[in-house]
């Protein structure tokens, strides 16, 4: 493992669980990205988390002392804009999800609409401003048109708090699910498209790259699916036990983040 990571040229994290819990930093956080810099290497911070914007993320991280541009983000929200550039160009969307999705959905030139009459297109994101108003559109809208295009920025379940765990994207699709037998197209990590967008970027190759992050079936499984050396940190919402029941198994298991520091300061 430490030959293994002493070549990663490009380290892709995950960021609640990973370097930071809520709105607590973890200790090691600063030195750790600092010591990636010092060494002449590349970080990019890679969410799932659509509540935010990247501008949000930026301000966010500031206040926690992390200095960063938007050039340091990939984010679930706006790989979910790539799709719906390439997929559904020029349609009104139907957004249930904050402020700060929908400004990044308005920027890429998307019309958003409350008007359920007026609507080419759900999309579904980690919705911290949800109500029970957008719940009852949502469900009008996939039992009465069951064509109309369905897409959800990332399958998690649970986003991780100091105090445990709040309900995330997944969760409320399984809701409507319930309601309305229909699933969403998912964006975001499990997929590979993140991690593969993020090496362009960076100009680095998967052998050069490596996946850190607390969750299996999203980290872990899209650094895997692209080809890169995955990192399991059990310090957010990973358990042994949910590990040793995984079909899918990273490359290295780290109780945080912090001994991937020990080892890059060897």
């Amino acid at each position: 493992m430490k030959n293994t990571l002493k070549n990663i040229r490009l380290f892709l994290f995950d960021m609640d669980g990973t370097l930071y819990l809520g709105s607590r930093l973890f200790d090691f956080t600063i030195e750790l990205l600092d010591t990636i810099k010092a060494q002449g290497k590349r970080y990019m911070f890679m969410t799932n988390n659509s509540s935010k914007s990247v501008s949000d993320y930026v301000a966010k991280l500031a206040k926690m002392g992390i200095d960063a541009t938007e050039e340091d983000f990939f984010t679930s929200s706006q790989a979910t804009a790539l799709y719906l550039l390439e997929h559904h160009r020029g349609q009104k969307l139907y957004v249930c999800g904050t402020r700060s999705l929908k400004a990044e959905l308005a920027k890429n030139g998307f019309e958003i609409t409350e008007d359920t009459g007026d609507t080419d297109c759900i999309v579904m994101g980690f919705d911290t401003e949800l109500t029970f108003q957008k719940l009852h559109d949502i469900s009008y809208l996939l039992l009465t048109r069951p064509d109309i295009p369905y897409i959800a920025t990332n399958p998690d379940y649970v986003c991780p708090t100091e105090f445990g765990s709040v309900p995330d994207c997944g969760s409320v699709c399984d809701m409507l699910y319930n309601v309305s037998r229909r699933r969403p197209v998912v964006i975001g990590k499990p997929k590979p498209e993140m991690p593969l967008l993020a090496m362009k970027k960076a100009g680095v190759t998967p052998d050069q790259t490596a996946v850190i992050g607390d969750r299996i079936y999203t980290d872990i499984k899209s650094g895997l699916s692209a080809g890169a050396y995955t990192v399991l940190v059990l310090s957010g919402e990973t358990t042994r036990e949910i590990l040793d029941a995984s079909s899918d198994k990273p490359h290295a298991v780290m109780d945080s983040a912090e001994e991937l520091l020990h080892i890059l300061k060897q």
